[in-house]
This record gives C-alpha cells, sequence and structure tokens, in this order.
C-alpha cells in the first residue's frame, strides 16, 4: 500500500527536510487540497501528520484532520501529539481510522497498551522514529539512546502489532530508503505484523527496491515529498507496490 503524506503546520501542507522544522517547504495553502490530489490521482490510504502537535504535545490540526476525514473515502491515518488518551479520542472522533502514537508510547509502552485495548489493534498504529539507529521523539527535537529495535520489541510485548518504521534523516530528502535499516526492523516484529516505512524515498525504482527485499512484515510505504515534486505519481507507485510493472 502507498501512503501518500500530508504533513500539516501552521495550517498548511508541507514538508520537512530531515525532520528539520527549519527546513520546510510549503506545497499547499490548505492541506485539504493535497488530500483530494492525492485521491483524485488513485491514492487508497492517506498518512496525516499534525506537526503542530508533534511540537506541542497535544493534537493542533484537529480542524483540517476532520476536513480531510469527511472528504474522502480512504482510511486515514493521523499522528502528532497524540500523547495521552484524551488525544487519542480527539483524532479518532476526528474521523481518523487510525491513530499514530509516537513520543508517549515509547516513553512508556504501557501507554501504548491501554490505547490498544482500549480501541484495538486494528486502530492504533506506534511510529518508531529513528535517528542514526536510535530514537528520536518529541517533535524529533530529542534524541534519546533508544535502538529502533529495542522499541520495537518493547512495545511487540504490549500487544502493539501496527507501527511505521520512519529514518529521519532521510525524510524529504529524497535520497533513497534504508533498507539495511528496514531490514533490521522487520527482523524483531512478527511475521503476521504491520510495518510502513518512511524515509527517503524519491522514485519509482526506490518502490520496487522496497517490493523486491521481500521483507514479510512491510506493508506499505510513505511517500511525501516525490509526490510534490512530481517525481513519483500516486497511481504508479501503487501500482508498482502493488507487483505490478512500471510504466
Amino acid at each position: 500500500m502507498l501512503w501518500p503524506a500530508v504533513d500539516i503546520r501552521g495550517g498548511r501542507a508541507v514538508r520537512l527536510a530531515g525532520g528539520d522544522f527549519d527546513r520546510e517547504t510549503v506545497y499547499d495553502a490548505d492541506p485539504r487540497d493535497a488530500a483530494l490530489r492525492w485521491i483524485a490521482e488513485g491514492a487508497q490510504a492517506l498518512h496525516v501528520v499534525d506537526l503542530d502537535g508533534a511540537r506541542a504535545g497535544a493534537p493542533v490540526n484537529l480542524e483540517h484532520v476532520a476536513r480531510i476525514a469527511t472528504a474522502v473515502e480512504v482510511p486515514v491515518e493521523v499522528g502528532g501529539g497524540l500523547r495521552d488518551a484524551d488525544a487519542v479520542q480527539q483524532v479518532l472522533m476526528a474521523g481518523a481510522d487510525r491513530a499514530i502514537l509516537g513520543t508517549a508510547a515509547l516513553r512508556d509502552p504501557a501507554f501504548a497498551q491501554a490505547m490498544v485495548s482500549a480501541h484495538g489493534t486494528e486502530r492504533i498504529v506506534v511510529s518508531v522514529d529513528v535517528r542514526g539507529g536510535r530514537v528520536a521523539a518529541a517533535g524529533w527535537i530529542e534524541q534519546t539512546d533508544i535502538t529502533g529495535a529495542a522499541a520495537l520489541v518493547a512495545l511487540r510485548e504490549r500487544g502493539v502489532t501496527r507501527f511505521v518504521f520512519s529514518c529521519i534523516e532521510r525524510d524529504g530528502m529524497l535520497a533513497g530508503p534504508d533498507l539495511a535499516a528496514l531490514r533490521g526492523a522487520c527482523e524483531v516484529v512478527g511475521p503476521g505484523d504491520e510495518v510502513v516505512y518512511s524515509g527517503g524515498v524519491s522514485s519509482l525504482e526506490d518502490l520496487i527496491a522496497l517490493r523486491a527485499a521481500a521483507l514479510g512484515p512491510l506493508r506499505g510505504v510513505i511517500v511525501g515529498t516525490a509526490l510534490f515534486e512530481g517525481r513519483i505519481a500516486v497511481g504508479e507507485g501503487q501500482r508498482v507496490l502493488a507487483g505490478a510493472t512500471a510504466g
């Protein structure tokens, strides 16, 4: 599955280079326009991140989340600042099909377990965002000593089965995916778990390489900058990931 990204900051659809809030490119004045464009191009799901919420520690752009969710008929997953039960409930009530936990789940796997118990494994995703192999938190400002693999193992022990694995230093950089890091992540989760990869995808060749890696838990790829820059068309990217020949 291709998950086109819609990152929201200041009410606009943006992309950050390497997770750096000082290296922002604005692509749409209204994030709903970006979402509708991806749908028009054939998107079967959307990955939405409230960047303001990630920094603030609580959802900030719920209005935009609701506008996107009510405008489309595909699954929408939403993350950014979901650090307590109320925040998770708010984003689900706004129309998100899946809530993406980050900092709070990594600091307290028991919180992730509680959210899985409350909402089910299908609706709770945990994003493990790594920089240099170590987990980054609090809107990617805080660098921890926790390895991505250790975080995944701890979360699996608490019942989490859906993950986003993101290589922050490649995000928005169009530098290609980190297949070695992704392979390591997939080796520590269960065969029935879901891993969605994010970071560095720049071309159809990158998507072909990800599919060819034949990593069992890999069920999806998040693509942002390459779509906004016109390097990949949503429909063609989805066909490649589904196993069709590009072109």
